[in-house]
């Protein structure tokens, strides 16, 4: 997956130019039929979307997602409120342009001919493969040749069926697949988990999340190379629309709001360990429950799962951990830091996740205030990891070399270099463990995205089964035994009725773990 930044220069070029060229046709609060001016009149941004973690989502009470967050934005440069309808797939987030019913469709789909024949497609912002998937554990096959017939089940609109169709033609002219109507490409990814479908197709980033909470789900081939995702609109005569979307990608490619997002949403990606995150999610399972109260009552500046990636990271949850370096306990203190903080036990479970997100807390409270504030932690979270002055000597190496000091985005790739004597040199504090600090917060960051995932699909199950439950309630030994309808029952009874009303759904090796300095 191509990065932001590695398009910066062109798409900061392309949308200047464009912008240029289109602005002066354009009288923004003119014409009736002008579509800026329309959603300006109306005072509402109408955008389609589909449910997915990477677009729109709800997470604690609050709406999430890269596409989200970006039409949010849209909507405010536009100054208009957003309006956001959640469609099941692909197929009615077009609908709903061809019926007027959205202005903008920000769902994080490929740009791709057949689509930009028919609609007006804006700035790419990253790019994505499509991928075929599998069940970790059932045959692979090596190539589209190896899909039987009824295998592979696709969402209805997805782009890759444009691919299939070429490849059939040119390639594979027995491959065929069966479209679901019912299911989004999130659904069919689930269904490929629980072993219902044998493969159907995504695209490479919206993989790469979901795995981070079912490791089972495995990557079988790439259909496509990668392409650009883009944000989709009606295509007509009127280009006030397009002028707007350009300027505002600019915009927000000058201001460093790309690079941020891209950090918090797709900073994650790659580098997906099976053992690792099965691992890790087998223990959320085992040994989470106990710990959960302690994390949930001390994180006070942070979520309560972020802290307890923190802990898992540090020691695996594990409360007699020990290091060769002596330090010890869920959050690895040193035995001075603990004296400093008052614990007077490292071994102690709640003393040892009080005395770290205390100490985590005064690390964040010390990260310069020109950093935004959704990435104080992972300042502070190198510093707990390496020392808050090394830290510092990052910023100051990411500002010699023309990089953002406040951009975690930027600041992390220099982190590295503080182990290599030409940079360490010329900083005040001199050499550290950098490469470490860096595998340290992006560990963290996986731990945290697995878990948050993982916790949420436990409630949705939870709540699906308690909406079974009221369905079909468990009766009674004594309502059994009791004819609803008098002495003479209508029909036999048998102990499979019984069962039938009841019947419920039911539901790597690791990088240095120990913190240096804390």
């Amino acid at each position: 997956m191509k990065r932001f930044k590695i398009n910066y220069l062109l798409i900061g070029a392309v949308t200047v130019l464009l912008a240029v060229a289109l602005w002066p046709s354009i009288p923004w609060f003119g014409q009736a039929e002008n579509r800026i001016a329309a959603i300006q009149a109306r005072g509402v941004l109408r955008v389609s979307t589909i449910q997915s973690p990477l677009t729109y989502t709800q997470y604690q009470g609050k709406e999430i997602g890269l596409d989200y967050e970006m039409a949010e934005q849209f909507a405010r440069y536009l100054g208009v409120k957003l309006e956001v309808t959640v469609r099941p797939n692909i197929q009615e987030l077009f609908d709903d342009i061809d019926n007027d019913n959205a202005d903008v469709i920000a769902a994080g789909l490929v740009y791709n001919t057949q689509r930009s024949q028919k609609y007006q497609a804006g700035p790419a912002y990253y790019s994505v493969s499509q991928q075929m998937v599998y069940r970790m554990g059932s045959p692979r096959p090596k190539t589209l040749a190896g899909v039987k017939e009824n295998q592979l089940v696709l969402s209805p609109g997805v782009t890759s069926l444009n691919a299939l169709k070429k490849l059939k033609e040119e390639k594979y002219p027995d491959l065929s697949w069966r479209i679901d109507d019912q299911h989004s490409s999130t659904e069919l990814l689930q269904q490929v988990v629980d072993g219902k479908i044998a493969f159907t197709i995504a695209d490479s980033v919206a993989i790469s999340t979901f795995q981070r909470v079912h490791p089972q789900l495995a990557v079988a081939l790439d259909v496509t190379d990668e392409q650009p995702v883009t944000w989709f609109s009606a295509l007509d005569s009127d280009d006030s629309l397009s002028a707007a979307l350009l300027d505002f990608y600019n915009k927000l490619n000058s201001d460093g709001t790309f690079a941020r997002l891209e950090e918090k949403y797709l900073g994650h990606v790659g580098d997906f360990d099976y053992v690792d995150t099965r691992t890790f999610l087998k223990a959320v399972d085992s040994v989470l429950p106990e710990l959960q109260p302690l994390f949930e009552k001390y994180a006070t500046e942070i979520d309560w799962r972020l802290l307890a990636a923190i802990s898992y990271q540090e020691s695996h949850w594990d409360n007699q951990a020990t290091s060769p370096t002596g330090v010890r306990g869920l959050m690895m203190l040193t035995k001075n830091t603990a004296q400093s903080l008052g614990v007077t036990d490292r071994l102690d479970p709640e003393q040892s996740i009080e005395g770290g997100s205390r100490y985590l807390k005064d690390m964040m409270a010390k990260v310069p205030e020109s950093v935004p504030e959704e990435e104080r932690i992972w300042f502070a979270l190198a510093a707990y990891n390496m020392g808050y002055a090394h830290m510092l000597d990052a910023r100051q190496l990411t500002a010699k070399q023309k990089g953002n000091p406040d951009s975690w985005a930027d600041v992390k790739m220099r982190l590295p270099l503080l182990s290599l004597k030409p940079y360490y040199s010329k900083t005040t504090y001199g050499y550290a463990r950098g490469h470490e600090a860096y595998a340290y917060v992006e560990n963290i960051r996986k731990y945290h995205i697995s878990l948050a995932g993982y916790l949420l699909e436990q409630e949705k199950q939870e709540a699906q089964e308690a909406k079974y439950a009221e369905a079909y309630p468990v009766v009674s030994p004594v309502e059994l035994a009791t004819p609803r309808y008098g002495p003479f029952p209508l029909g036999p009874f048998s102990p499979a009725d019984v069962l039938e009303k009841n019947r419920l759904t039911l539901p790597s090796t690791l990088l240095p773990k120990h913190p240096q300095s804390h």
